[in-house]
């Protein structure tokens, strides 16, 4: 064999395991669960895929609905986009801007309930800033309110 086709097998061989190695990088990365999609309460009443994977849930703390177990940790509520609400349970520490009214967006995935188990609870983390994908759908269902900076972006001091 000549020192011409040894080098081509050699860097043949070296792309193939490159293309393997980046396959199952893919293949893991997308893998189920390594998804999530934004949905909004309506979405979720509407769309398949807002039921079957990990799904990232945005709208506003619905006023009364926020109400904690005996054990101190179960916090349960409902998220809304003015038109549909989603309840949503969640075992945890909340975040200090959590409260009734506020923006919020929850990680998790759609129970056979119909309710929200949450892996985490994002709130906003100042007075002006919110989700543009929240505000979209806020929007929508024409319960967005045009005060401050233009949604998405923090305010300037």
């Amino acid at each position: 064999m000549t020192r011409k086709r040894r080098r081509m097998i050699a860097v043949l061989a070296g792309l193939a395991m490159l293309g393997l190695a980046t396959g199952f990088t893919l293949f893991a990365l997308t893998g189920e669960g390594a998804l999530s999609y934004f949905c909004s309460p309506t979405d979720v009443a509407n769309e398949a895929r807002c039921r079957t994977h990990q799904i990232r849930l945005g709208g506003l703390v619905e006023d009364g609905s926020v109400a904690r177990a005996d054990d101190g940790k179960t916090v349960t509520f409902k998220v809304t986009d003015g038109s549909r609400d989603v309840g949503v349970t969640y075992v945890g520490v909340l975040p200090d801007l959590f409260r009734e009214g506020q923006g919020v967006v929850i990680e998790g995935a759609l129970g056979a309930d119909g309710s929200v188990r949450a892996a985490s609870v994002l709130a906003k983390h100042d007075e002006n800033y919110m989700p543009r994908e929240v505000v979209d759908a806020l929007k929508k269902s024409g319960h967005w309110q045009e005060t401050g900076p233009p949604p998405g972006t923090a305010a300037r001091r």
